[in-house]
C-alpha cells in the first residue's frame, strides 16, 4: 500500500507539471486542445530560454533552483510548485475513498473517473485565474462525465448517493438518479443564470453559468446546491480578505471558478459533518 500510494503521488506530480504546461500556454486564440499547446520544450517565460531536462522535475527542480529560473534569475512564479503539489495529492484519491467492500474492478475505475474530473478542475482554476475564461471544451467533458463518479450507479437512494449522507433525503428528488443529477444541473444553471441577468454578467461569466451546469450533472441535488452555498461563503472570506489587505478594489473582478471548485471539495470532505452541525445546531432533526 505505501509503494502504491508513493507512486501515484509521483504520477500525478508528473501529470501535474504536464497540466502546469497547458494552462499556461493555452490563450482564447486557439482551441485547448489545440497541438500547440501539447507540443513544444518549456521554456521560462521571462528569458524564453529551453529548460533542461533537470530543470522540470516537479517540485524538486523548484525547490533547488529557490524558485528562480538558473539563466536569468528571474521568479518563478509559485504556481507550478502549488499545481504540481495539488496534482499529486489528488492522484492519492483511491487511497482515500478505499472501501474493501467494494470490487477491486469498480473502485479502479471510479478512482480513475474521481482523478479525471479533479485534474479538470485544476486546469479549470489554472486557466480561469490567469484569463478569467474556462474552456468550453472542459465544461463538456465535465458534463458527460455525468454521475460516473463514486459509487451512485451501485448505491442511490434517500440515503446514499449524495455527499450529504442521510441528510440529503431532506431535500427530496431521491427517486431516480437520472432526475436527481438533472435537477441539480438545472438548479446550478437557473441560480448561477440569475446572478449573470442581475448583474449583466459583471458579477459572474457564462463560463461560470457552464461549469455550474457541468458540476449539477456530476453531483445531483442537493450536492450542486451546497457547492454554491459553499463556493460563495468561501468567496467572501477571500474577498474581503483581498480588499482589506488593498489587493483588490471593491469593484474588480475575481475569478470565481476557484471558488466552485474549492466549494466542491469542501462538499466532497466536510459536506456531511457541516451540514450535521448546522441541522443539530437549529434542531432541525
Amino acid at each position: 500500500m505505501v509503494f502504491a500510494t508513493v507512486f501515484l503521488f509521483v504520477f500525478g506530480l508528473i501529470i501535474g507539471s504536464f497540466i502546469n504546461v497547458i494552462a499556461t500556454r493555452y490563450s482564447e486564440k486557439k482551441p485547448l486542445f489545440h497541438s500547440k499547446n501539447f507540443s513544444g520544450r518549456s521554456k521560462c517565460p521571462h528569458c524564453l530560454k529551453k529548460l533542461k531536462w533537470y530543470e522540470l522535475v516537479p517540485l524538486f527542480s523548484f525547490i533547488v533552483q529557490k524558485a528562480r529560473c538558473r539563466s536569468c534569475g528571474e521568479k518563478i512564479s509559485w504556481q507550478y510548485f502549488l499545481a504540481e503539489l495539488a496534482s499529486g495529492l489528488i492522484f492519492l484519491i483511491p487511497v482515500y475513498f478505499y472501501n474493501p467492500s467494494f470490487p477491486a474492478v469498480y473502485q479502479t475505475i471510479s478512482s480513475m473517473l474521481w482523478i479525471f474530473i479533479a485534474q479538470a478542475f485544476l486546469l479549470i482554476w489554472l486557466i480561469d485565474y490567469r484569463l478569467f475564461v474556462i474552456p468550453d471544451e472542459l465544461n463538456i467533458v465535465l458534463g458527460l462525465m455525468l454521475t460516473g463518479i463514486q459509487n451512485k450507479f451501485i448505491l442511490f437512494d434517500n440515503f446514499n448517493g449524495s455527499f450529504l449522507g442521510g441528510y440529503a433525503s431532506v431535500f427530496g428528488v431521491r427517486d431516480n438518479i437520472w432526475v436527481n443529477h438533472l435537477v441539480g444541473a438545472l438548479a446550478g444553471i437557473f441560480i448561477i443564470g440569475l446572478i449573470v441577468f442581475l448583474t449583466r454578467g459583471k458579477g459572474i461569466g457564462i463560463g461560470d453559468l457552464k461549469l455550474m451546469g457541468a458540476l449539477g450533472f456530476i453531483f445531483g441535488w442537493p450536492d450542486a446546491l451546497f457547492i454554491l452555498v459553499f463556493a460563495c461563503v468561501i468567496g467572501t472570506i477571500i474577498g474581503i480578505y483581498l480588499i482589506v489587505t488593498g489587493r483588490k478594489k471593491l469593484k474588480q473582478a475575481v475569478p470565481f471558478a476557484p471558488f466552485l471548485i474549492l466549494g466542491t471539495a469542501v462538499l466532497v470532505f466536510l459536506g456531511e459533518p457541516i451540514i450535521g452541525v448546522y441541522f443539530r445546531f437549529f434542531n432541525l432533526i
